[in-house]
């Protein structure tokens, strides 16, 4: 089986790519530049050159592939325009041959009442805003002989990278207090990177139109940052914001962050036999090194 895949080179796309080698999958990966390319290849995967908006070069390379694999992200205002015409084209490439697996985010669904799964309504903030458009419309693909499937990630986390690490533990090394904003009663659902590199490894195996929330623990956002005071190098300082501080520190992401969000797995444990394997993130969040 060979699967092609986009950011391959990211934060993620790494995982996934050691993910797909670990099951045995031939793998290539888009790489927009000599760095991207080498990156690529350390893991195994055969570089495609090409940027994100060259849509000729992925149709012709999932056209060449069993199945796709989208987790590139752009940049600016025309990011989820760029984000769509690169899954078109991957889904027209691959027809009804092979598997299309779309990057969507559980934040689209906004603050949870209780605990939620992918029947959940959506409410999502403004930086969410655009992705329930293009899940809608990778997802009608399967009413015209597509095989698209739909992962979403909690908060992503380890090895020292991903947003807590970004957002909140490294601005806490330099100031020497980690934010939290409101008073973190709220509840953020997060997986660690392998775990979810693993659930898009076998959401190729899904049926068509499926939709798998990526989590593996509900924490509050108050033990998190707790965690990562300690990571930061000063366990137990932690600096209140409100949700207008925290928009103008770190942007509209940080309306996200603030969310009270619990979901379930089951699906895709259920469907898949997904079982993520790292299940106490507050030690790890405690534990990770500078990156």
């Amino acid at each position: 089986m060979r699967v092609f895949l986009t950011g391959g080179s990211g934060y993620l796309g790494r995982s996934v790519l050691a993910a797909l080698a670990r099951h045995g999958i031939e793998a290539a990966a888009l790489a927009r530049s000599d760095a991207s390319a080498a990156v690529v290849t350390s893991l195994g995967a055969t570089a495609v050159r090409g940027e994100l908006t060259d849509v000729d070069v992925l149709r012709r390379a999932a056209a060449e592939a069993d199945g796709a694999i989208h987790l590139g992200a752009g940049t600016g205002p025309d990011a989820p325009r760029h984000i769509l015409d690169a899954a078109r084209a991957m889904q027209e490439g691959l027809g009804d041959r092979g598997t299309y697996v779309h990057t969507g985010g559980v934040w689209v669904y906004g603050d949870t009442d209780g605990v939620a799964d992918e029947e959940a309504p959506q409410r999502p903030p403004r930086v969410a805003a655009w992705l329930q458009g293009n899940e809608r419309t990778v997802l009608a693909a399967a009413d015209r002989g597509g095989r698209p499937v739909l992962v979403m990630p909690g908060v992503v986390y380890g090895h020292g990278a991903g947003l807590p690490t970004g957002f909140f533990t490294e601005p806490g090394r330099s100031t020497g207090a980690v934010p939290v904003i409101g008073d973190g009663a709220n509840h953020w659902s997060v997986v660690h990177v392998d775990d979810i590199a693993e659930l898009y490894v076998l959401a190729l195996g899904a049926a068509p139109g499926s939709r798998y929330a990526g989590v593996a623990e509900n924490l509050r956002l108050a033990d998190i940052v707790q965690a990562l005071s300690v990571a930061a190098g000063h366990p137990g300082s932690i600096e209140q914001l409100t949700v207008d501080q925290a928009v103008e520190r770190m942007g509209p992401v940080a309306e996200a962050f603030a969310l009270d969000q619990r979901f379930t797995s089951a699906r895709a444990r259920r469907e898949l036999g997904w079982a993520p394997a790292h299940l106490d993130a507050l030690t790890e969040l405690a534990e990770e090194p500078a990156t």
